[in-house]
């Protein structure tokens, strides 16, 4: 599943573009991660009468309100412009694992999604701010700092963002999972399984895809799902002859993680602390 590591180094990947500076690697973002962890529960790094000043993520991180990056749109689908995603495909989806115990390996590469939203400083609402991924996995090191910067530079739905934004933003990283065939449009679970559609009606493909929270967090049906699904594909027919149409459905699951920018803002600076420390 994806983890606070990732959106770290999404994050510091955007950060570093914007501010013309070398960024961190996964891997060396996973290492200070581990000792910012271990400083977090001795309680180094200048603790207070309320802890440590450098709290874990895992810990400080709140529980973390809808994040507008559930919509998903393939690239021969035209966009929707109050949700979805633009995505990279590739003719067949690789299974992807998602043990990530400890006493499993790490999982090194994933059919991934990178989601940039705005966060509002008075009511804590966020707002979709750019969002693209690629059903094809991907090395993580290279696809999430890659999907990092495309997604917030290059989704033509929004401006670019800019290093005035950075404070503002939430990231969520999403991999998927657990790819298979449907043996009909309704076999598939709210709440557990994204679907990819794809279908051709009057000589015209169409595809589209929601991610696995989508549905539950709208509190629609499965016909109400397929059918705005098959609407974002750009498919303008009437909504009562949508079983008339030949869907073929895939079902997938998606593993999220979502951090807000004073999250990565409190481990930066923890890592600054200990880069000064070095060269003193």
């Amino acid at each position: 599943m994806a983890t606070i590591e990732h959106c770290l180094y999404c994050f510091e990947t955007l950060a570093a573009y914007l501010g013309g500076r070398k960024c961190m690697s996964l891997e060396d973002i996973q290492k200070t991660y581990g000792e910012y962890s271990k400083d977090s529960e001795l309680g180094t790094g200048e603790a207070g009468a309320g802890g440590s000043k450098f709290e874990s993520l895992e810990k400080r991180t709140p529980t973390l309100r809808r994040v507008a990056d559930s919509d998903f749109s393939e690239s021969s689908s035209s966009s929707s412009p109050s949700s979805g995603s633009t995505v990279s495909l590739s003719t067949e989806t690789p299974a992807t694992s998602i043990d990530s115990l400890p006493s499993e390996p790490a999982i090194t590469e994933s059919p991934l999604f990178v989601t940039w939203n705005t966060v509002s400083s008075r009511t804590g609402d966020t707002s979709l701010r750019g969002c693209i991924g690629t059903f094809e996995a991907q090395e993580l090191d290279e696809g999430l700092s890659s999907y990092a910067i495309t997604s917030a530079i290059h989704d033509m739905r929004f401006d670019p963002i800019s290093k005035r934004e950075l404070s503002s933003l939430e990231v969520a990283v999403t991999l998927l999972t657990d790819f298979e065939d449907c043996d009909d449009a309704m076999d598939w679970e709210i709440g557990t399984h994204g679907l990819r559609i794809s279908f051709t009606d009057r000589g015209r493909r169409y595809g589209a895809t929601y991610l696995p929270d989508v549905a539950l967090e709208q509190g629609w049906t499965k016909e109400e799902t397929l059918v705005s699904l098959m609407r974002k594909a750009g498919w303008v027919g009437r909504k009562d002859k949508w079983q008339s149409v030949d869907l073929k459905v895939v079902r997938y699951q998606g593993k999220k993680k979502s951090l807000l920018y004073p999250e990565f803002k409190h481990w930066r600076d923890w890592v600054d602390e200990k880069e000064n420390e070095a060269e003193a």
